[in-house]
């Protein structure tokens, strides 16, 4: 069964409003989602003049964003129906190629994801968590990754 949140980030207008309303600079980046189950999340995001550098390639800011979505799409579904806060507490990020086409964005750690705030819940205690976003370009060369820190914490 589909969770309500999974209909938004899997339907094209529903996420177009989520962004505009709540993420707005990825509106603007024209980030879509691929991809989503409660395991895997791809994110795209494109080429184009509002993605650009001064130097030919994707902005690293919009490239962070997106790669931080494929795994926050992850954590939003696994929190969903829990009283469970989650924020981002460090990055890490590696450039491999200038990423000059569409970039996908793929975290397949949701399980992980899951297990780390089912811990945070049954504890009471934070739980940090380091997840892992790989982005390939259209010719699947790895472009970057990143690795983002995650807060999980059972709201009192």
């Amino acid at each position: 069964m589909k969770s309500k949140l999974e209909s938004i980030f899997k339907s094209k207008w529903k996420f177009r409003y989520f962004q505009l309303v709540k993420l707005p600079s990825l509106f603007f980046w024209g980030i879509k989602v691929q991809h989503i189950d409660s395991d895997r999340a791809e994110v795209t995001i494109p080429y184009r003049w509002t993605t650009q550098n001064p130097f030919g390639s994707i902005y690293f800011s919009a490239i962070a964003g997106a790669a931080e979505l494929a795994t926050g799409l992850l954590a939003f579904l696994a929190i969903e129906g829990n009283n469970v806060s989650f924020l981002v507490v460090g990055v890490n990020g590696k450039f491999y190629k200038k990423a000059t086409t569409k970039i996908v964005f793929i975290c397949d750690q949701g399980q992980i994801i899951r297990d780390s705030i089912s811990k945070a819940i049954s504890s009471g205690q934070g739980e940090i968590l380091t997840v892992k976003s790989m982005g390939y370009n259209e010719q699947n060369e790895l472009v970057a990754e990143f690795e983002f820190a995650w807060s999980f914490k059972k709201r009192d």
